[in-house]
């Protein structure tokens, strides 16, 4: 079996297989987004009780604590190193696609930006710099969008019977 160098020329069982690969990375990336939206609530003041508390906000309904050191690190290191993996993958297979190379190279680079501006906003925000839960809703709707956008790209490309 010989590999050529775009996703419309791959034979049926490596298109099958990035097929796979996409729809159950995409599964866990997207609970992992519902998760977050459940859990923040999707604005940047739950972003912010998330990872301060909300002790002081008597009209909470749900007591939330600021989390330890050990808690934030574990966050940060767990989804810099899993999400860096998920976005090389990707950018991989994205880069077997045909796309313009700009929007390409952007789609391929810019998760990474996004990912370390994220979680590096976690652990700043942890740190009492109350601003960075902008960057962080900013970043992590780019990551997301970025992602998302890769995903249609190659899907388009493993479904095309020539070039896109």
């Amino acid at each position: 079996m010989q590999i050529s160098g775009l996703i419309y020329q791959f034979p049926k069982e490596i298109k099958l297989l990035i097929l796979a690969f996409i729809c159950t990375l995409s599964i866990g990336f997207y609970s992992g987004i519902s998760f977050v939206r459940t859990t923040t609530n999707a604005n940047p003041t739950g972003v912010e009780q998330r990872y301060l508390g909300n002790e002081d906000d008597e009209n909470a309904t749900k007591m939330m604590f600021k989390k330890s050191e050990g808690e934030i690190m574990t966050t940060v290191h767990s989804h810099i190193l899993s999400l860096s993996v998920i976005f090389f993958l990707v950018a991989l297979i994205l880069s077997t696609t045909v796309i313009n190379q700009k929007l390409k190279l952007f789609l391929m680079i810019e998760p990474f930006l996004s990912l370390v501006l994220t979680f590096g906003g976690i652990y700043l925000l942890w740190k009492e710099i109350h601003w960075m839960k902008y960057i962080i809703m900013f970043s992590g709707l780019l990551m997301t969008a970025t992602y998302t956008a890769s995903i249609v790209i190659i899907l388009k490309g493993l479904f095309s019977k020539r070039k896109l």
